[in-house]
This record gives structure tokens, sequence and C-alpha cells, in this order.
């Protein structure tokens, strides 16, 4: 579903059908959709909505998303939030984490950043239009995954593929594929 600030910046993608639709609870999407899909959860406002953390986890057990010792192979959880994200990570530290970052002008980040990300983090999501391959590099260097957003360009998808994202939001998943089946044709499959 759109919201209303994405009918006004993407208004080819607006329908007359999806008006009065309701955003699905994170269970009634796992009664959808199942163990086999994969599934990517933000948790978002957790100074606003304290206790999502514990709530999430415990929707997770309880449709079977994490296994007897806490391991997952379809859940990835996100934030902006550092402390959302050790709170989970101090729940269950075998979740797959990913530290969101909102960067307002060209993207830096430290050694020091990074290693202390990877306490408790997979990898990292900035906006892509505020980093290079430099910042993507140095993520890649401290063994970290790089999931951009939101990259809705053929050349900005090809790029960052190129710099060695490992994941990426966009509007346009079927363009996506496209790029990434001729990134992957191009490069006889080694990336």
């Amino acid at each position: 579903m759109l919201v209303h600030g994405s009918m006004k910046k993407y208004p080819q993608l607006a329908k007359e059908v999806y008006e009065g639709l309701t955003v699905p609870t994170l269970e009634e999407v796992f009664k959808k959709f199942g163990k086999q899909a994969n599934y990517y959860i933000e948790t978002k406002s957790p100074d606003v909505y304290p206790g999502m953390e514990e709530e999430l986890l415990q929707v997770l057990e309880e449709y079977k998303m994490v296994d007897s010792k806490g391991r997952t192979k379809n859940v990835l959880i996100q934030s902006f939030s550092k402390e959302s994200l050790m709170k989970v990570h101090d729940l269950n530290p075998k979740l797959p984490l990913v530290q969101l970052f909102s960067y307002k002008n060209q993207a830096t980040i430290s050694d020091q950043e990074l290693e202390s990300i990877k306490e408790y983090a997979v990898g990292v999501g900035p906006n892509f239009s505020k980093v290079d391959g430099q910042y993507v590099k140095m993520v890649r260097n401290h063994d970290l995954q790089f999931h951009p957003y939101t990259v809705n360009e053929r050349a900005d998808m090809k790029k960052a593929l190129e710099w060695g994202a490992t994941g990426l939001f966009t509007n346009y998943p079927d363009v996506f594929n496209e790029v990434l089946r001729e990134y992957k044709h191009n490069n006889n499959g080694n990336k």
C-alpha cells in the first residue's frame, strides 16, 4: 500500500483500487505468506511504542520464524534506532540486524563506528544518494553487509551492485531483477 506521502512522490503508482486499504498486521502477513517467504522487518519509533522488540520476538517465535536455537534463515530486522537493535540483540543475539542511517550530507563512517556496529549487526543501510564507493568499501572491509535505500534508477542499481551492495531497497523490484540478471551475466556469475 502506498502511504499518502508516497502518492505525492510517485503518482504513477497510485491507483484507485488502493484507496481505503489498510496495512496488515505482522501476524496477518505471516499467516498469508508463511515461513517460506523472506521478511525484512523494521522497528519504527521504538521510543513511542515501548516493548515492541519483545512483541516482535514473541511473534517470530509464535510463527516459527526462529528455530529452537534462536536462529532464522529468512528474517532480517532493521532500524534507525541503535537502542532498538541493541535491545533485539540482547534478547536474541543470533538474529541478523541492519543498522539504518539517514545522512543529510555526504555519508561518512569511521572504522570505530563500523566495529561498534559489528558487535550487534550484520550490516548497514544508508540512503544511497549520500554514499560513495569508498563508504561501501569501508563497510564491506569490515565484513558487514551493505543494504542501501531507496535505489530506483537503473544506473544507480548497477552502481550499487558494482560497489558491493549485498541487498537494496527499491520501489521497482522488477527493474532491479532485470539489472541484477544483467549484472550477473556480465560478471559471469562471480558476484
